[in-house]
């Protein structure tokens, strides 16, 4: 897999732990592993100005989603096809207020957004309740197996 992380924000950002997240989630959504991803973090004017472009709304977001290839998940039982996944742009001034608000912090925010930027990348939508549901459930999953995988639990004991 290609993972492109830029930091153009002005804030810090650990590049390698976020590729490394983008990296785990592709893997478990079994996205070709010659793929491609792009993430950009950006400033609250920069992602302000493509929010109006591409999305038609005013005023900055959080994180945008711009498919190349429409790669979907792959399944168990067939292989997954090669492409481009797209870019994603990232905004962590936004990140770091919302995980004050949400009580989890910025670092904590940035993983959601970038996994929930991911999802979307491959096809995940949340405008339904059903969508919803499953979206942000799979988000969740994604997000609980990454966080164990950095702080594994204590090796059992054997009597």
């Amino acid at each position: 897999m290609t993972i492109e992380v830029l930091n153009e924000s002005g804030l810090p950002l650990d590049v390698k732990h976020l590729a490394g997240l983008a990296r785990f989630v592709m893997d478990e959504m079994r996205v070709h592993p010659l793929a491609e991803l792009c993430i950009k973090a950006v400033d609250e004017d920069t992602i302000a100005e493509l929010n109006a472009h591409w999305m038609g709304k005013e005023g900055p977001t959080d994180v945008l989603a711009f498919p190349m290839d429409e790669l979907r998940p792959g399944l168990v039982t067939e292989e997954p096809e090669e492409g481009v996944l797209g870019d994603l742009m990232l905004c962590p001034a936004i990140a770091e207020r919302q995980g004050a608000e949400a009580g989890h912090g910025t670092d904590a925010e940035i993983e959601l957004l970038t996994t929930h930027g991911i999802l979307h990348l491959l096809g995940y939508d949340h405008a339904e309740p059903e969508e919803h549901a499953e979206m942000f459930g799979l988000q969740d999953t994604l997000l609980a197996a990454w966080r164990t995988q950095l702080r594994p639990g204590p090796t059992p004991v054997e009597p």
